[in-house]
């Protein structure tokens, strides 16, 4: 069904890491696609790629979604009934490096708006043309940090999982599907951009694999995607180890 309705799908973050993943698998399949991100000169040369590797028509929307009209933008070509889009990849997302006292609160504010509020507002926007057409879906990529008690980050990604999965079951009647992806460690941009290095070992996942995988979860109806045998087993163990531990053991790791 995904496959043989899909006309346009909309990425944010799409110019780097998870979400050039997207874009590359879904205009490979054929998809016409929307790329939203902040730097224009990016989003110009992956639109350019795109067209050129798999012939599909490609729209660009420069935006910063830290900014309510940059918001604004993105939600009305989501919500145009004319140019619809049929699958939306709420994909954009930082994180801080130092702990939550130490960033300042203007730099809490903008990562709450990318991880949440634009998550909600693009999702609200996609959500009733999709329902009207009684098809479509959105993939919310969330993290395995959702599942441990670790700052404002997790806390964000928590809210992710639980609006997903309760748009997966409320809208699911109306033909639209809802998905959370919740990563482990990535080889992508996000670890550089807060400075943090990134590894190389076993627990680290190769981009192609996770949306591959996502892909393939968002396709049998999953409500929550965790590629990687290891993240499986860290969901697991979770939902096994009370969180009164857990904090012991962050704790104890911070020493």
């Amino acid at each position: 069904m995904f496959a043989e309705h899909m006309t346009s799908v909309l990425v944010t973050g799409a110019t780097a890491g998870i979400g050039l993943e997207f874009a590359h698998q879904l205009a490979r399949r054929g998809h016409g696609v929307v790329l939203v991100a902040r730097n224009e000169a990016r989003l110009a040369a992956v639109a350019d790629e795109l067209r050129s590797t798999y012939a599909v028509e490609v729209e660009t929307l420069a935006a910063d979604l830290c900014e309510l009209e940059a918001l604004r933008r993105v939600e009305a070509r989501l919500a145009d009934l004319d140019r619809p889009i049929e699958l939306l990849v709420n994909n954009a997302g930082f994180g801080l490096k130092d702990r939550f006292a130490a960033n300042t609160i203007e730099e809490e504010q903008a990562m709450l708006d990318v991880l949440v509020t634009a998550v909600l507002r693009l999702s609200h926007a996609a959500l009733a043309p999709m329902a009207q057409r009684g098809r479509g879906g959105i993939i919310n990529v969330s993290s395995v940090a959702a599942f441990l008690p670790r700052g404002t980050y997790s806390a964000a990604k928590a809210w992710v999982n639980s609006f997903s999965e309760w748009a997966h079951h409320e809208y699911a009647p109306q033909g639209v599907s809802v998905m959370a992806l919740c990563p482990g460690f990535t080889k992508t941009e996000f670890h550089e951009r807060m400075e943090v290095k990134r590894g190389d070992d076993w627990m680290w996942l190769e981009p192609e694999f996770l949306v591959t995988k996502a892909l393939e979860d968002f396709e049998k109806g999953y409500a929550c995607s965790v590629p990687g045998a290891q993240y499986k087993a860290i969901r697991t163990l979770t939902r096994l180890i009370p969180n009164q531990v857990l904090h012991r053991f962050q704790s104890i790791g911070r020493k």
